[in-house]
């Protein structure tokens, strides 16, 4: 397989797997062609790269750079805004992750910690504590291992996850 093929399939395979992240395609296809280029990228080169227009381009780089996964630079002598991805991927791994979090977890932990008042006097309001109650539960040791594992150094997880391969 040649580089540009390579490249393009790569591209179109981490479009597919961001929206699994919560992003949307275009978002995860720029993050992607930002990944395997050596150098920065401006809008324009990405507009061309990816075929999308300046306004989803705009949209998905600030997104991305809100993710913690792009950030700009500047080349000395250019007029235009240049962008990297983060390419250290743990680094990524945890900006996913806090995003998801955030965008998951958090308002689900808020949501059952405002129904915990619900009074349990009846069968139904007392199946429907429970099932509050197992999801508190659930979510709170959810928050509390991504909170380690977000607190971890990339090559402690490293070591485990080469070890469980082994």
């Amino acid at each position: 397989m040649e580089i540009e093929s390579g490249k393009l399939k790569f591209i179109e395979e981490w479009g597919k797997l961001g929206t699994q992240w919560g992003i949307n395609r275009t978002m995860a296809q720029i993050h992607a062609l930002l990944l395997v280029c050596p150098e920065p990228l401006c809008a324009e080169d990405i507009m061309e790269e990816l075929d999308i227009s300046r306004g989803n381009a705009n949209m998905n780089i600030r997104a991305l750079i809100d993710w913690g996964l792009l950030y700009k630079e500047h080349i000395k002598g250019k007029r235009k805004e240049y962008f990297r991805a983060e390419k250290d991927m743990f680094i990524v791994f945890k900006q996913i992750i806090l995003q998801r979090r955030k965008k998951e977890l958090d308002p689900l932990l808020k949501m059952v910690n405002e129904l915990s008042h619900v009074r349990s006097d009846c069968n139904q309001s007392e199946e429907f504590c429970n099932v509050l109650q197992d999801i508190r539960t659930f979510s709170v040791k959810a928050d509390t291992a991504l909170t380690t594992l977000l607190e971890t150094e990339s090559n402690w997880i490293s070591n485990i996850f080469f070890k469980m391969i082994r």
